[in-house]
């Protein structure tokens, strides 16, 4: 049995994983649920995800435990986080994967000057600094072969600039774009649907809800909205969990 402080360091788990000291045959116990967990129910809920037991005040502990952690996922399974702007989805895809021992970070954002933009820059800075010094980034925008060849886990942040960059490369953000611009959008939205469908790793996609508001004054915004949306429905079709975050708590879309 380990017992883990993962309201304070849930990055623990995975690191002791990654080491070996936890295998198959150890039982986690998380602690620590106090002023940095709003609930024992939320403490709970992340306790499942992370294939540990969280016992209450009181409880006593057989080692090993008469009742075992349940399962936590593992591939091939797939999770969609959606949620507007600073709504919590990239906090909550990173929660949901800190217990994994091997994880591929995906970054579709595009590489920027730090000195052309030092605010943009420095979000960039913000995301890698919390994450755990073992998970592996990858910049990437073609996460169709990355799904396609990694095991363990994934985490990619996020499908609405992945689906950005190809509008780009395809032309179609141009004022007349090419007659096959839509067709070659379609193409690369459906192999990375392929991909979706048959990763065998536990991945966890963040996207970007952009169909509550009003609909956008310009063409460029009206045809993002369109496709994201399209996007986000076909993802969430063809996986195992959605969820949907906002002002910081997360919700289970059935």
């Amino acid at each position: 049995m380990v017992i883990v402080d993962a309201a304070q360091r849930p990055e623990i788990i995975g690191e002791l994983r990654r080491s070996g000291v936890i295998g198959v045959t150890t039982a986690v116990v998380a602690v620590g649920g106090d002023h940095r967990v709003r609930s024992p129910q939320e403490f709970a809920r992340r306790a499942r995800l992370w294939g540990a037991l969280a016992p209450g005040d009181g409880s006593v502990m057989s080692c090993p435990p008469a009742v075992w952690p349940e399962s936590r996922p593992r591939g091939p399974h797939r999770t969609l986080v959606t949620g507007g702007a600073r709504s919590g989805k990239s906090t909550e895809a990173e929660l949901r994967l800190m217990a994994e021992p091997h994880v591929v970070y995906a970054a579709t954002g595009p590489l920027v000057d730090a000195e052309a933009d030092p605010e943009w820059a420095e979000r960039v800075a913000h995301h890698v600094r919390r994450r755990p010094w073992w998970w592996r980034t990858e910049q990437t925008t073609d996460l169709a072969l990355l799904l396609k060849r990694t095991r363990g886990a994934v985490l990619v942040d996020c499908l609405g600039t992945w689906l950005t960059s190809v509008m780009d490369e395809c032309g179609l953000w141009e004022e007349k774009p090419p007659q096959d611009a839509e067709e070659r959008v379609e193409a690369a939205v459906h192999e990375l649907l392929e991909a979706w469908r048959s990763t065998q790793a536990y991945v966890v996609a963040v996207t970007n809800e952009v169909g509550s508001g009003v609909v956008p004054p310009t063409r460029s915004g009206r045809l993002f909205r369109d496709h994201l949306g399209l996007l986000n429905q076909w993802v969430g079709a063809e996986s195992e969990d959605v969820v949907l975050a906002t002002a910081g708590r997360v919700l289970e879309l059935q």
